[in-house]
């Protein structure tokens, strides 16, 4: 009897076999196609881009936007506060060390003690040679100590790095003028007013030129 409830039995569970197979695959898939069906609204529903920073302008959008505006501008007074906006821009060389080195040789040569205010231009400029501000203080102090070779050298080297610099194009245009040399003068005073063209005492070294060579060709 027992061994024919066993075979019964076994007869059952063979019958109920498929059964059970699908209800195990049924569960299993359920639960799958339930998180499924959950998830698919979250997908459908359009995710919001995070807002990106504002771009802010680098240094030559800045000085591009100053230089446009300095030559614009015809009022003597507002050109100036233009430029003073643009010499604060050159005045910052981006590096703590080198802006330390540039403090310590402007009051060197406050105190006129310019041979330590060279040594610190010197090492200003070997530790940023692309320091346009650098090579112009080395130029402007060379021109105060009468070493008009090493001035013009250094003016040449600031409008490589920066045609603009109206400081640097003031010094050539002294030095030139200091070496009988109107002409050429008279030319990078021009090149200045092109870029500060509000400027006045430029205007009237341009006169000035203009006349002198005007009464030579006479």
């Amino acid at each position: 009897m027992a061994f024919f409830m066993s075979r019964t039995l076994i007869s059952a569970l063979s019958r109920l076999a498929p059964l059970v197979a699908a209800c195990l695959v049924v569960s299993c898939l359920v639960p799958v196609q339930a998180a499924d069906t959950a998830q698919a609204p979250t997908a459908d529903r359009p995710t919001a881009k995070p807002a990106e920073p504002e771009k802010l302008p680098t240094r030559a959008e800045k000085l591009d936007t100053l230089f446009a505006a300095l030559k614009r501008e015809r009022d003597a007074e507002k050109a100036r506060g233009i430029a003073e906006q643009i010499r604060l821009e050159w005045q910052d060389s981006g590096s703590a060390t080198v802006n330390l080195l540039m403090q310590w040789a402007a009051k060197a040569v406050a105190d006129s003690k310019q041979p330590s205010a060279l040594d610190l231009y010197d090492q200003v400029i070997a530790l940023a040679p692309d320091y346009v501000e650098g090579w112009n203080q080395r130029a402007t102090l060379h021109y105060q100590m009468s070493n008009y070779r090493k001035s013009m050298s250094d003016i040449n080297r600031v409008l490589a790095l920066e045609p603009r610099h109206f400081g640097a194009l003031a010094g050539m245009a002294a030095i030139l003028a200091a070496s009988g040399k109107d002409e050429l003068a008279l030319r990078a005073w021009e090149q200045f007013l092109a870029v500060y063209p509000a400027e006045r005492k430029a205007q009237e070294q341009v006169g000035e030129l203009e006349e002198k060579l005007a009464g030579n060709r006479t």
